[in-house]
């Protein structure tokens, strides 16, 4: 009798913490989805769609900035890098990200500006002509699809993980899979509610709510880590084996060679200073610069002096956010060598999640899961609404609907943020199964590989149209683009990569050539593509001045 009692009364309370917590978690839907439908209201065409009719205060796109780059990929990914390495080397990334936002910021806001363009890849037409604008576009839309959709599998961790704890059991693969499936579902449509409807303006006035949950709950799980590890700071320190420049910086150089072997190790390691500083610099200046998702949000500004503001600010940002999760990693190792726990997840991308639902106080943890909802759902907002301007601006009004009246591009860039919505997860689903089946697949690399393949070709790109006046035509830009593609497949050995899954190899890599990691990919892609690009001569029907009248003339395509 008192043991059915006892297991009542815990059953009873188990069910008022879930409640508490639940009851969180819906309210902060209800807000986001409420604050996104009203901000967003009265769109009349797609510049209030897309841009926001540029009235944006710049420390809203600041906030918005942080929430699109700060995924739920960031909020687990992060914390796993920080417990699986136990240091902070990853910091070295966000040094570049300083570096390349002033370049930026002064290279590319202007001109974009400038040609009142909505989707960026409208200058490219001005540039160098149509075909490298569709050739740009068209692989911004590929890229995004696919990278977007791989971080956003990360937001259902958390629902797996409280389906294990309700349960008591964990759920089989299938069960698991199915959960996943469910949980990117509910997001992405509870996302596209107020996205399609609310246009740029939602978009950001939501962001600006999520990155303030996103920074608050995180500062909250750090202090909280801190706390419950007795001893503190040189408990700690004493179990780390005390704390050493290395921990934070690495030049990836082999002390025991000479020439070019002591420095080729260096670019087979992801994080070193040389790969923050140069690597980063140029990944950071593609997403920024030549990243519809990033770009769209600060032409919302209202002037270039703003735009530029909340740009470099944001990457000042970067630094604290990223030594705020590194430390949350961290200090989930040291919490976890005090406290054993047997139920603690393989994957070093799951152990952030698992802390939240198994230790954080009843309420805390609903504001936990609830910025973890928040960053998922913040870069995913932004990533539909930039796929579906891109689409409505680059392909519907040119060539499905050339005299479309602004009701009817309204209508098409809000179709196209339901389709894309579709797609995402269907790329969520997949990565859901291939990290199931891959339990040890880390999530940073996953996300930034992606864009590593393709983003150095479309920086090369911008980058000849920007810094030279009559180089580069659509003919060469095109074969650029696909050698700086062939270049960092090589480099990254991506043809042997996927020859091993069949058990093979495509060919054998000479020994002085380094199978190169993601942070160097899109700088080597960028300086083949840029070099490549500027053997070609720009025509005299395709320089800047030639188009520039019909981008600023308003919305009219250009064709």
């Amino acid at each position: 009798m008192l043991i059915s009692a006892h297991l009542w009364l815990s059953s009873a309370l188990m069910d008022a913490r879930l409640a508490i917590d639940t009851g969180v978690l819906v309210l902060y839907f209800v807000v986001i989805i409420g604050i996104g439908l009203f901000m967003g209201r009265r769109e009349r065409n797609l510049e209030d769609f897309a841009l926001g009719a540029r009235q944006i205060p710049w420390w809203a796109v600041l906030a918005s900035i942080i929430a699109a780059e700060t995924s739920a990929g960031t909020f687990f990914g992060t914390p796993g890098e920080g417990f699986a390495k136990r240091n902070f080397t990853y910091i070295q990334l966000a040094f570049g990200t300083i570096l390349a936002r002033i370049l930026v910021s002064y290279i590319f806001i202007k001109p974009y500006y400038d040609y009142k363009v909505y989707s960026i890849y409208e200058y490219l037409t001005a540039r160098f002509g149509v075909a490298t604008k569709n050739a740009a576009s068209a692989v911004f839309m590929f890229t995004r699809v696919l990278a977007s959709g791989a971080r956003l599998y990360v937001a259902a961790i958390a629902l797996v993980l409280a389906y294990e704890m309700i349960r008591g059991r964990t759920p089989g693969q299938t069960e698991t899979f199915l959960i996943y499936i469910g949980a990117t579902t509910a997001i992405v449509i509870l996302t596209a509610i107020y996205t399609t409807l609310g246009g740029i303006k939602a978009v950001v006035w939501t962001d600006f709510i999520q990155a303030s949950i996103m920074i608050g709950s995180a500062l909250a799980a750090l202090c909280l880590l801190y706390f419950a590890i007795p001893g503190g700071l040189q408990k700690i320190t004493e179990l780390h084996g005390g704390f050493h420049f290395s921990d934070f910086i690495t030049t990836g150089l082999d002390p025991a060679k000479s020439g070019w072997d002591r420095i080729k190790g260096m670019f087979a390691i992801e994080y070193t200073i040389f790969a923050g500083l140069i690597g980063s610099t140029f990944m950071t200046m593609s997403t920024h610069g030549t990243d519809q998702d990033m770009v769209q949000r600060m032409l919302t500004a209202p002037d270039v002096r703003r735009s530029r503001r909340s740009l470099v600010l944001s990457g000042l940002a970067d630094i604290p956010i990223a030594l705020t999760f590194l430390s949350i990693g961290l200090l989930l190792w040291v919490y976890y060598q005090v406290h054993p726990d047997s139920t603690l997840p393989k994957s070093p991308n799951d152990t952030f999640c698992h802390f939240i639902l198994y230790q954080m106080p009843v309420g805390l943890r609903g504001l936990l899961l609830a910025g973890i909802f928040a960053t998922a759902m913040g870069s995913l907002s932004t990533a539909i609404n930039a796929l579906a301007t891109s689409f409505t601006r680059d392909w519907y009004e040119h060539y499905i609907n050339p005299q479309s009246t602004p009701e009817q591009s309204l209508r098409a860039v809000r179709w196209a943020t339901v389709w894309f919505s579709v797609l995402m997860i269907l790329v969520a689903s997949t990565t859901s199964y291939l990290v199931i089946v891959h339990p040890d697949v880390r999530i940073i690399p996953i996300v930034l590989g992606i864009y590593g393949y393709t983003y150095g070709s479309v920086l090369g790109i911008f980058l000849a149209g920007m810094l030279t006046k009559r180089r580069g035509n659509s003919r060469g830009n095109i074969i650029a683009m696909i050698v700086g593609f062939i270049v960092v497949s090589i480099l990254s050995g991506l043809p042997n990569s996927i020859a091993g899954l069949f058990g093979g190899r495509f060919y054998q890599q000479p020994e002085w050539l380094p199978v190169m990691e993601f942070p160097w990919w899109i700088c080597f892609g960028t300086i083949v593509t840029f070099f490549v690009a500027i053997l070609f001569r720009t025509g005299r029907e395709t320089t800047p001045g030639n188009h520039a009248k019909e981008l600023t003339a308003g919305s009219a395509p250009i064709s």
